[in-house]
């Protein structure tokens, strides 16, 4: 697998763009995604029972399994808790985009991110999609534009290509993403949208997808808030024209392997640009019981603001760990349980069998006050390991979200 160039538009047939239309003030607010062909779609949604309208009718698309052909995000307004209106100017965007492309409505997936409860300026929505629509393009320069357009407190773009070989054709993969706060794993507050021009099989594409989420996506965390609007979409139109993978073969691990670089790439960039985040954590539980008990542990890890909190005042409060982890619903024995903190200037034990071990407060300081740090969790007690990511909580992060609406 290889590293590539040239972002979202980097597989076979795929334009995109992103332009100002109106719903913010100055910065990019409406991106489109175009496959010259009919792609093969999955996708996976926000677990929030409040969803907003667009994703209703995004669900509706990929439950009828249409084949995708385009999407249309806009930024600055999610179009959430906007009821029946809401659901009709979702209607209109993807007909409009339709009507420019010469495709069928129900081809095009519609998204927005923003502030709630705003309904949009459709008047502003409408002649935007058609004017951004004459600046698709599959260079370099439009997925960029594209990555730019659909970010809200985001610091920076998130976007990435590989490329792999299958019986001789080039097979390449990229993805974009936005995601900075309101993040909390179970498929929430983020958009992720995947391209490939990989041939495979409907029912293998759902089965990378799904799978891969819940290692990369679903294990992401920067306060616990679950999204109105968020989801991840992976788009195949098979112009690699790769013999169609269709067995769970080694060209399939091929796939799953590259898709699994390029959303794990993505989840982590979305939590390293974490609202006021001044520390990358990564949170490894080791031999646990099963893969459940594992994903359930290091959630409740990332999830706590004391564990969040001590790691923004670089203070080795290990017992903040496993009281999280004693609050998660979990039966487990502590005196089981070894916790350590490390990074690439050294590893510091912190407890063990069941009992504090004695520890260097400066060694201990001068390895958290690093911009990133593994909380590594030995549980000593089955086969089954996980990973997430999650960030520390600052006094900026209160400052982002209190003025975010004003």
């Amino acid at each position: 697998m290889n590293i590539i160039e040239g972002g979202i538009t980097a597989p076979k047939g795929f334009l995109a763009t992103g332009e100002h239309v109106g719903v913010k003030k100055v910065k990019k607010d409406l991106a489109i995604i175009y496959s010259e062909k009919p792609a093969l779609c999955s996708a996976v949604f926000t677990k929030n029972l409040v969803k907003a309208p667009p994703l209703w009718w995004c669900e509706k698309l990929v439950k009828e399994k249409q084949k995708i052909q385009a999407i249309v995000i806009n930024s600055g307004n999610a179009n959430a808790c906007t009821g029946d209106r809401g659901y009709q100017d979702a209607l209109a965007m993807a007909e409009t985009l339709s009507e420019c492309l010469h495709i069928k409505k129900e081809s095009v997936l519609v998204t927005s991110t923003g502030v709630i409860g705003v309904y949009l300026p459709m008047d502003k929505i409408i002649p935007g999609i058609k004017e951004t629509s004459k600046t698709l393009g599959a260079d370099e320069k439009s997925a960029k534009r594209c990555a730019k357009a659909i970010m809200t407190t985001d610091t920076f773009r998130k976007e990435i290509a590989v490329e792999i070989e299958i019986k001789g054709k080039k097979v390449k993969l990229a993805g974009i993403a936005k995601g900075s706060g309101m993040i909390h794993p179970n498929m929430a507050t983020m958009l992720g949208f995947i391209t490939t021009d990989i041939n495979i099989s409907q029912e293998l594409l759902d089965k990378a997808f799904k799978e891969n989420i819940n290692d990369s996506f679903n294990m992401i965390t920067v306060d616990g808030e679950t999204s109105t609007n968020d989801m991840a979409v992976i788009l195949a139109n098979g112009l690699a024209e790769n013999p169609v993978v269709d067995k769970e073969d080694e060209d399939y691990e091929k796939f799953k392997t590259a898709l699994d670089y390029i959303t794990k790439y993505l989840a982590k960039q979305i939590v390293k640009d974490g609202e006021g985040a001044t520390k990358f954590l990564e949170c490894q539980i080791f031999n646990a019981k099963n893969k459940e008990e594992a994903r359930v542990l290091c959630k409740a890890i990332l999830n706590s603001n004391l564990v969040k909190t001590a790691f923004f005042g670089n203070d080795a409060n290990w017992g903040r760990v496993l009281s999280a982890m004693g609050a998660s619903g979990i039966d487990f024995d502590p005196n089981q349980v070894k916790i350590s903190f490390k990074n690439d200037k050294g590893e510091i034990k912190l407890f063990e069998n069941g009992l504090p071990v004695e520890f260097d407060e400066d060694f201990a300081f001068k390895i958290l006050k690093q911009e990133e740090v593994k909380i590594l969790i030995d549980m000593n007690r089955g086969m089954e390991s996980i990973t997430g990511w999650g960030c520390d909580l600052s006094f900026d992060y209160v400052k982002i979200n209190a003025e975010y609406r004003t």
